[in-house]
């Protein structure tokens, strides 16, 4: 009976995880301007591989592999905003064309 909840438990993650991935490339497909691709992009990737990686931890138990996926969510976690972040700021600097896409607000 508990292998049949770990199943179900860790297909829904992974499921769950799969369809923010495929929501996130469906967003950077749809989106016109790229920081708007680069946020759904970073924002899928980033609960999809929790999902995913989560799954798979449920799937493996609590063995050495667990905390190795664990370890990897946690460097995923805080290397992909980092990234997303520095891509970004390079396109804010470097992009002569931003005011087309961008609302000013007034204060």
């Amino acid at each position: 009976m508990m292998a049949w909840i770990q199943f179900i438990v860790g297909a829904s993650l992974i499921s769950a995880g799969v369809v923010v991935l495929a929501l996130s490339v469906l967003g950077v497909f749809r989106f016109n301007y790229v920081l708007n691709r680069m946020h759904a992009a970073a924002m899928g990737d980033t609960l999809g591989i929790l999902l995913v990686l989560g799954g798979l931890i449920v799937f493996s138990g609590f063995t050495f592999l667990s905390l190795k996926l664990l370890l990897t969510i946690i460097m995923l976690w805080l290397t992909s905003p980092v990234s997303s972040h520095l891509i970004g700021r390079l396109e804010v600097h470097i992009n002569e064309r931003l005011n087309e896409h961008v609302r000013e607000v007034k204060h």
